[in-house]
């Protein structure tokens, strides 16, 4: 078997290549790593999330989760307090810091994945859209 055409492998190494292109905006330019972008990312649209939700909805596990919110915290980006409900569980939310720093950063990021789509035709684009949301529903059952 070629790995250049095994699909998994493909989809993985595209993924890659398209994410470290949108890391170089935040990280070069505001020193994210690519886990505080997807938890800033989070917590800009939220009032707060727990450590628990944050895990569900991102591919970090709760040690990667607990290492970036640490950081984002030092950084003055987010707050963390604990549960009141759960002693075990820590809730997280965007200071205004955050939210500046989200809302400089969120149209700039755009604008680089458009400038990656853009390069594609619009039937690449179409199709690419439609398959991502096949593939996302096959693999998640919803």
């Amino acid at each position: 078997m070629q790995l250049d055409s095994f699909f998994p492998y493909r989809l993985a190494v595209a993924s890659e290549a398209f994410s470290r292109k949108l890391t170089e905006v935040y990280q070069q330019g505001f020193g994210l790593s690519r886990e505080e972008w997807r938890l800033l990312f989070l917590l800009a649209d939220a009032q707060n999330l727990t450590s628990r939700e944050l895990t569900q909805r991102t591919t970090l596990d709760k040690v990667q989760v607990h290492r970036a919110a640490q950081r984002l915290e030092d950084k003055g980006l987010i707050t963390r307090a604990i549960s009141e409900g759960d002693r075990r569980i820590r809730v997280y939310s965007c200071t205004p810091e955050g939210h500046r720093l989200f809302d400089e950063l969120l149209p700039q990021v755009e604008a680089r994945a458009q400038e990656m789509l853009m390069s594609m035709s619009d039937e690449d684009r179409v199709a690419l859209n439609r398959g991502v949301s096949a593939l996302l529903k096959a693999a998640t059952g919803s």
